[in-house]
């Protein structure tokens, strides 16, 4: 593991690291704040998954987390949202190939070489971190915005024993039945849409995944909210399933990190409350 910087903040210190990653096949860059702590401890960690075109920098430079993240305790991880390099096939779309790796491992050639970001999030960087950081991964959240927060909401909802919160903003819920998703899981996964419900959230809580809780905010001015989002079957879905769902419509907000930098300190001390 290669340090690109660190740089001191809130009482903590913020770091972008790069790695040869297995999983892709590439170099992988991602970024850790971790707070001041007691020589010895372990420290709750937060993984925030970021959205189309996003690497782990937006966040990192607009999303505003490092104040609370310092107050509770909490580490907070920001991995890339594709694999990168020359060698990496990429489309000139920008919400395909990269920076829209979407959180699967892609099974349909030229994806299947490099895009497997599922086994990249799920496996391999939390054994790294769990090797380099002094993270308790006891205790583990998960939140992310977007892309992101479609990664958030299936990963948890995969491994409900590893994640003890869950928190989104503007998830794409339910990506079989929008224009995004259906462009990525088609490309990606092939036609057969039965490979693609456990990609999507809606249709993991319909099968049985459960969650024990769960944070959406939602700004009520996103101007992807009606043709991408599919808030209300995420809503319905957790209704159905009896999972205890705050999912909350803010008023005037739009999808950008004005949006998500207002209420990150929400979320921090939210997942904070459950991780201890």
């Amino acid at each position: 593991m290669e340090t690109l910087s660190q740089n001191r903040s809130h009482g903590g210190t913020q770091g972008v690291y790069r790695h040869a990653a297995a999983a892709t096949g590439t170099d992988m860059t991602f970024a850790v704040f971790v707070p001041d702590h007691a020589p010895g401890a372990k420290l709750p960690v937060l993984w925030y998954l970021s959205g189309l075109t996003c690497t782990h920098a937006n966040v990192m430079e607009k999303g505003e987390y490092r104040a609370a993240c310092a107050k509770h305790g909490v580490i907070f991880i920001a991995p890339d949202t594709s694999p990168r390099g020359d060698d990496v096939p990429d489309d000139e779309a920008y919400d395909f190939g990269k920076g829209a790796g979407f959180y699967l491992d892609a099974t349909q050639e030229p994806w299947a070489q490099h895009y497997r970001m599922r086994a990249y999030i799920e496996d391999e960087l939390p054994a790294l971190i769990a090797e380099r950081f002094p993270a308790d991964m006891a205790r583990q959240g998960i939140t992310g915005h977007s892309m992101g927060g479609h990664g958030a909401l299936t990963i948890a909802l995969r491994n409900p024993a590893r994640f003890r919160s869950v928190s989104a903003f503007a998830p794409i819920c339910a990506p079989s039945q929008v224009p995004w998703g259906e462009k990525a899981f088609r490309r990606y996964l092939g036609e057969n849409r039965d490979a693609w419900a456990e990609h999507d959230a809606v249709a993991l809580i319909k099968g049985g995944a459960r969650l024990t809780d769960l944070l959406v905010d939602q700004g009520s001015a996103d101007a992807f909210l009606d043709e991408q989002l599919g808030t209300p079957l995420l809503a319905a879905a957790c209704e159905a399933a009896a999972i205890p769902a705050t999912i909350r419509m803010q008023e005037g907000y739009d999808h950008s990190y004005y949006f998500i930098s207002t209420f990150m300190a929400d979320h921090i001390a939210w997942h904070a409350a459950r991780l201890g």
